[in-house]
């Protein structure tokens, strides 16, 4: 890593919480009979699952459109655990390095995600770790339902930056998607693509 770098900001999932969007695509098929290849075509497409990571609509709606969506009659705790199936485990090595790092850069988290997501990954946190939440390994996180913003628009950076009175050129992120990389450069960060979860520790070695 740059060693003019004081400031680090991490994406969440793919990067500190591992990931498959596959195993919800599968809950949802399994919830409502349709085929996953009808599944991938119903959901994630269109304006919906982007305002709903923006906080533009609320939790009650969210599952009002996948009843929909899906054609389903199911609890809401049926629905929240098949979109929540997603998120996976937070392996401890990557907790370590987390709270190494904070003692001697300024550390945060921006992630695009939504209330439901972070209810269920704040949880595997308090089971891994025992710890409140994933707040406690940053300085500050920032979450997109609660900024009304989202990756990759420029906007979000820019947020944080000013927010914390950070230099850009002493600034890096840290994120799977590429797009969001590209965002985060055009608001003057250095970055780093992360396509391995364990390539964190080759960038800090």
């Amino acid at each position: 890593m740059n060693t003019g770098i004081k400031n680090i900001i991490f994406d969440l999932g793919g990067v500190i919480l591992n990931l498959s969007v596959e195993r919800t695509h599968q809950a949802f098929a399994d919830l409502s009979g349709l085929t996953l290849p009808e599944i991938k075509s119903r959901v994630h497409h269109g304006p919906f699952f982007h305002d709903y990571e923006r906080g533009l609509i609320s939790d009650a709606e969210f599952r009002h459109h996948l009843r929909e969506t899906l054609q389903v009659t199911v609890s809401d705790l049926e629905l929240d655990t098949a979109w929540n199936a997603m998120l996976l485990d937070i392996p401890t090595a990557r907790l370590a390095l987390l709270e190494q790092l904070k003692q001697t850069h300024r550390v945060f988290l921006l992630s695009n995600t939504n209330e439901i997501h972070r209810q269920c990954f704040n949880n595997i946190l308090r089971q891994t770790s025992g710890k409140p939440g994933i707040d406690h390994y940053f300085h500050q996180a920032y979450f997109s339902h609660l900024l009304n913003l989202s990756k990759p628009d420029v906007t979000i950076y820019q947020h944080v930056v000013t927010d914390q009175n950070l230099l850009p050129h002493e600034t890096v992120f840290l994120d799977d998607n590429a797009d969001n990389i590209a965002g985060a450069a055009k608001a003057g960060l250095h970055t780093f693509h992360v396509q391995h979860p364990n390539q964190i520790f080759d960038f800090f070695a």
